[in-house]
């Protein structure tokens, strides 16, 4: 069928068929009890962005779908991403934090997936940012601003742990540090900046304690084999 001959579909309905595969998306990330999408359920999706970003103006809704796109995160960032970081505390809220940057990356490659017609044409032609670092931005300002001072602060605590030779978890310390780094898109302006500097400085004034316990606690002597 050519584009001449398509219904045209319009925004209101289009969308609402796009919100129930992203309904659907969001509950198999929540780990709910929903059928994990099929190949027709994928070419629906997709054929349905791309019949409405090819009809003729003014039915042409690529700038909108582009929009609903970073709608879509805000709106599930907002409402069940960042209460659920926030509710919780040290090494429950980093584990958290992994799980929940995890399905944002899960979630943003099948939504790219459906709006890949906006990405390839669309975006392109009007030298917009791509669909992925829609996404991430979206995560980097409702989530990463909001909690990054807890979160550093609970990776510190979790530093110092092993220093005092605490076993701690290394992987989830590892990924916990991945979420900085990725934030930069490419550059560690992030990690750098957000971690690195307040952790040197963390760990100058642990090792000053430290020394200082010791100068009270030893004699001269066994204070000099500690540093």
């Amino acid at each position: 069928m050519s584009a001449m001959d398509r219904v045209v579909i319009e925004l209101d309905q289009g969308w609402g068929f796009m919100e129930k595969g992203i309904t659907k998306l969001k509950k198999i990330l929540e780990g709910l009890d929903e059928p994990q999408f099929n190949p027709e359920d994928y070419m629906m999706l997709y054929t349905t962005i791309y019949n409405m970003c090819t009809q003729k103006p003014p039915h042409d809704y690529s700038q909108n779908l582009y929009e609903k796109y970073q709608e879509s995160f805000d709106v599930y960032i907002s409402s069940t991403v960042l209460p659920s970081i926030k509710e919780k505390h040290d090494v429950y809220m980093l584990n958290d934090l992994v799980k929940r940057w995890k399905n944002h990356k899960l979630m943003q490659r099948w939504l790219s997936r459906f709006f890949h017609y906006l990405d390839r044409y669309f975006i392109a032609r009007r030298s917009l940012p791509p669909l992925n670092e829609v996404a991430l931005t979206c995560f980097r300002t409702l989530v990463y601003t909001e909690i990054k001072g807890e979160v550093r602060t609970a990776v510190i605590t979790l530093i110092d742990q092993e220093r005092e030779g605490e076993h701690i978890e290394r992987s989830l310390l590892k990924d916990v540090l991945g979420v900085f780094v990725e934030m930069g898109m490419g550059n560690l302006d992030y990690y750098e900046s957000d971690f690195e500097a307040p952790m040197l400085q963390d760990t100058a004034s642990y090792y000053s304690r430290k020394a200082s316990s010791w100068i009270v606690e030893d004699s001269c002597p066994e204070h000099m084999l500690k540093v």
